[in-house]
Parts: C-alpha cells; structure tokens; sequence
C-alpha cells in the first residue's frame, strides 16, 4: 500500500496530522510503519519536532442510502479533549467558572471537584487561553508544544507546568533546572539528585498526565 513520510513540526501530535489527512488518530498511530515511532514517543499527542510519521494513501469508501432524503453523517472522533488540572497554593482548584478561548472560540465551564477542566478542541487546535472569572488569573495554552520527557525541553515543559521554576523551557539542563528537578524529586519522594534519571522521568510523565 502507498505511504506519504510527514516530517513533523512543532505543535504538530497524531491527532492534528490525522485531521489533516482525513484518518482517525487510532488508524496512523497504530499503523505498522509507524511502529517504531509509536515504541519510542509512547504517547501521540507527544512528539518531537522532525519525527516521520507514515500515512498511507486514503481509499474510497461507499455509503448506500435512500434516493430523494436527507441524510446525516457525523465524522468520528472530532472534536478532541483537553483535561486540565489546576491548582493553588497546592491546594485544587476545585467548582471555579472559567473562560476558555481555543483559537477564537469562547466557550465557558466550571472546574470539578478534582480542579480538573474538560475542554473540547479542534484537533489542529494552535493556541488557547483560559481565564477564572472569581480571580481573574490567566493561562496561556500552547497546544501541542510539549516535547517528548526523553528530551531536556521536555523535562523543563513538565516541571514549569507542575509550577517549578526552571528557567526557559529550552535543551539547557543548568544550575535553574537542577533545583527545579531536586525540588521535584523531594517532593514526591524520589531520591534528591538533581538528575534527571528514568524514574524521575516517569514520575514527570505521571504527576504532569502526559
């Protein structure tokens, strides 16, 4: 079967590529040319800048329905999800009314009990921001943007978003990054190194949600 190479880009993560397409995110990430790709980023909404991802070409497909009437078909898998969770002072950030603007579209929601908000989004959504009506704080979402934990910038995104001061999310593991990472491990009990070891890894990955 024909395949395309897509070299990916920043922002880019299966479901975008997958919109673009025209697939299901389920049918390029579990495609066996992908394979390899799938074992090393392990996540598909996590993928590094100029990754290959192979898209085979689109077969048609046939739908028989009655002459002379309406008909509706609903496309699968569109929109996506956002979650996130929120908190203060490490305390959660639970039932608080927010505004969420996904590249101009406004829509608004409450946290639940756990501070978590469950945000649709278009699958090749860019950029986003979610304000709290009680508070007025504000966050910007760069949708896409996190790179795998296996790379240093994928380290820093996760400790900045967990609320630790590490400096520039960039491939630079300085001084900044070490106390963040030291401030990381003794806090969800980990052995204090300030290195960035396969459990402190995984533990980013789990306390982060990707």
């Amino acid at each position: 079967m024909p395949y395309k190479k897509y070299i990916v880009k920043q922002g880019d993560c299966i479901s975008s590529i997958a919109f673009k397409y025209g697939f299901f995110p389920d049918t390029i990430w579990n495609d066996s040319k992908n394979s390899k790709l799938k074992q090393d980023r392990k996540d598909p909404n996590v993928l590094m800048p100029g990754d290959e991802v192979y898209i085979r070409d689109k077969e048609e497909k046939e739908e028989s329905c009655a002459s002379e009437k309406h008909h509706r078909f609903k496309r699968k898998g569109v929109p996506e999800k956002l979650i996130l969770q929120f908190k203060l002072n490490g305390e959660l950030r639970s039932d608080e009314p927010y505004i969420v603007d996904i590249d101009g579209m406004i829509s608004e929601g409450k946290t639940d009990k756990d501070g978590q908000a469950e945000i649709p989004i278009p699958p090749n959504a860019v950029k986003g921001k979610i304000s709290f009506k009680d508070t007025g704080d504000e966050f910007d979402l760069e949708l896409g943007h996190m790179n795998p934990v296996s790379e240093t910038s994928g380290v820093k995104a996760r400790l900045h978003n967990l609320g630790y001061d590490c400096g520039p999310v960039d491939e630079t593991l300085d001084e900044k990054t070490e106390e963040a990472i030291k401030a990381f491990q003794q806090d969800i009990g980990l052995s204090v190194s300030g290195e960035v070891d396969q459990a402190t890894r995984d533990a980013l990955v789990r306390e982060h949600g990707s």
